[in-house]
């Protein structure tokens, strides 16, 4: 071997994988398939739907930039995940709310939940989903006041009752035709079932998310309806329930490994949801269910992890 060719030579220990899969690659996946949900997002709510994701994401953008710069670490905002969480976070928003609580709401996601604990991989909780949670809780009003579609505004009508909380309060609700391919007031990204659940092929024919969460989580939604008398239909296309399962309940961190953990994540976040729905004073629960899911998360892992072979139970630690 040539002095030069030695020189090339490379030795490291296993093992030894080459894949172009990496966390770019897997967010702007992600982003990809969040657009058919942005699409219908515009189309019902008009541009100002498309303003208040672009702010969000800019400021989740600006905020990782500005924590690491400030903290002295490297910089990870060519990953994209900062860009997902702005557009997953803006999708659980009123496309009215203020632009600058968004704003509160990204600090929030980025700052407090992702970044003080690390940054990516590091977070114990979805950030989108605690920014989400922490603006409802700060900006009530605000957060619960749902703009009509464009088609159904009038000048005495802006605003309306989301399927839910018309359910709530046992009025009639809109047909499961309607929401599920999209023309429904509530938050920007969960107006079109179909939009989301075109998304979700997506992302499981890329195979960058495994179907046994998003599988587990709907699927006990509509048997949680049917053991109580509803409508299984209604429940899985209105509200959050989609967006939840495909795009938030599938975070790699937050979720747990194995797949019979997938599979206690995904029920638990299905009987949580329907618990705070048809029990509960607030009409919906898939953002509360999923976090307090993301927080039992490492105790999941620890009772579902595999053994080895000749190894006793605690053995390992």
């Amino acid at each position: 071997m040539s002095e030069a060719k030695h020189k090339n030579l490379i030795v490291s220990s296993a093992p030894h994988v080459v894949s172009p899969v990496n966390t770019s690659r897997i967010m702007l996946d992600v982003i990809i398939a969040l657009i058919p949900a942005m699409i219908m997002a515009v189309y019902v709510f008009g541009m100002r739907a498309l303003l208040l994701t672009a702010v969000c994401v800019a400021a989740c953008v600006f905020f990782e930039y500005a924590t690491r710069k400030i903290l002295n670490r490297s910089q990870t905002i060519g990953d994209l995940s900062a860009v997902v969480t702005g557009v997953i976070l803006s999708f659980n928003l009123p496309a009215t709310l203020p632009l600058w609580m968004a704003v509160v709401g990204c600090f929030v996601a980025i700052v407090l939940v992702k970044q003080l604990f690390g940054g990516l991989g590091q977070n114990f909780a979805n950030p989108a989903i605690a920014g989400r949670i922490v603006l409802f809780v700060s900006f009530a009003t605000a957060m619960t006041t749902w703009p009509l579609p464009q088609a159904q505004q009038t000048a005495d009508a802006m605003t309306g009752a989301t399927p839910l909380g018309l359910f709530a309060k046992g009025l009639e609700v809109p047909s499961n035709a309607t929401m599920f391919f999209g023309t429904i007031g509530g938050s920007m990204g969960e107006v079109s079932a179909l939009a989301l659940l075109i998304g979700g092929v997506y992302l499981v024919i890329k195979k960058v998310i495994e179907p046994t969460i998003p599988v587990c989580f709907i699927g006990t939604v509509a048997v949680m309806a049917l053991l109580t008398g509803n409508d299984p239909i209604f429940h899985v296309c209105a509200g959050g329930v989609m967006l939840g399962a495909i795009f938030m309940a599938t975070d790699y961190v937050t979720s747990p490994i194995t797949t019979k953990g997938k599979v206690i994540f995904g029920i638990g976040c299905g009987l949580l949801t329907m618990v705070i729905r048809l029990y509960a004073s607030y009409p919906e629960g898939v953002s509360f269910a999923i976090l307090i899911m993301n927080i039992l998360t490492p105790h999941i892992d620890d009772l579902t992890r595999l053994q080895l072979n000749g190894v006793p139970k605690g053995g390992d630690k």
